[in-house]
């Protein structure tokens, strides 16, 4: 693959232009709230839910769960149309766990969402431990006909890290249910948070080298945020934790894009939560300088997605 990109002028491989060139134009993604629940926060497996997790389960907020998802499909395509001439959609279950339903509830609300004749796909967020094998056969159903993707949270690959943040899964869980996935063609995506508390760079570099050796469809970089009412926020105020800094971040998140292969999709790299309730790190709030500012360090260090990356027989 040539770096920098002949279409964008990336030195890294945005899902926005995979998209484009798979379909002819850019797909935007509606954001979808079907009122899923999470079992970390519900007492299943543990109480109180990630310690980095708000009460909004990492959703953007962009419609009202008091719509049906039906309406909200339409709601975003009518908006997404008008703001950016917008002609294909993805729709992207985003908010907490949406995999933690019955089968049978999950397909009525999957179909619900491809209702409207310009969405080309369906990406769904979830944890590794809330699907099994009726769950991913359903979602596989939908791979002949629309861009299917699975976006696993999984943040650490470290079990001490996973532990301390109340994940409330191991590593293990994770690389089943990726095999699980993979092996049905479904497209996987996977969350990775780059500063979680005792993590260092070596350790973050180490989850994204085996994100690599697995073989991820795509990657979504979080910086670690503070959120109000959240176990990190106390954990923050108290100055038991330290955030990275913009210089911290762009020099972790060059060397883990050097780490992946050159045809790993990028779903983000800068720009975390909403500006509006985050507490810090408020230097994160730029997500173009940053963007840009990772553009300008790849380019200084003559580098590239894949350059480090070496793939195992």
């Amino acid at each position: 693959m040539q770096f920098p990109r002949p279409e964008t002028n990336k030195r890294y491989y945005q899902f926005s232009e995979y998209l484009k060139t798979k379909f002819g134009k850019k797909v935007y993604k509606i954001t979808l709230d079907a009122c899923f629940s999470c079992p970390n926060r519900d007492g299943t497996i543990s109480s109180g839910g990630c310690i980095f997790c708000d009460d909004g389960g990492s959703f953007s907020r962009a419609h009202s769960s008091l719509l049906s998802v039906r309406d909200q499909v339409y709601t975003g395509v009518k908006t997404l149309g008008e703001r950016f001439k917008a002609q294909k959609f993805m729709s992207y279950f985003q908010a907490y766990s949406n995999t933690y339903k019955p089968v049978d509830e999950l397909k009525k609300i999957y179909d619900e969402s491809l209702c409207h004749p310009d969405v080309v796909g369906i990406s769904i967020g979830t944890r590794p431990d809330c699907v099994d094998e009726q769950k991913l056969d359903l979602i596989a159903s939908y791979t002949e006909n629309y861009e299917t993707w699975i976006e696993y949270g999984l943040q650490s690959m470290h079990d001490r890290t996973l532990k301390f943040i109340n994940r409330g899964h191991d590593f293990e869980t994770f690389l089943k249910a990726f095999q699980e996935t993979k092996k049905r063609g479904i497209k996987t995506g996977v969350h990775v948070i780059l500063g979680l508390p005792g993590e260092t760079k070596q350790d973050m570099l180490e989850t994204v080298k085996m994100l690599a050796d697995i073989g991820a469809d795509g990657v979504k970089f979080h910086c670690l945020c503070i959120f109000p009412n959240t176990k990190l926020y106390d954990l923050y105020e108290q100055g038991s934790i330290k955030l990275l800094e913009e210089d911290e971040y762009i020099d972790i998140a060059c060397d883990c894009l050097e780490l992946l292969p050159s045809d790993t999709t990028i779903h983000r790299l800068g720009g975390n939560g909403l500006q509006a309730i985050k507490v810090a790190p408020k230097w994160l709030n730029k997500k173009f300088e940053i963007l840009n500012r990772i553009d300008s360090e790849l380019e200084e260090r003559n580098s590239y997605q894949g350059k480090k990356f070496i793939r195992l027989k």
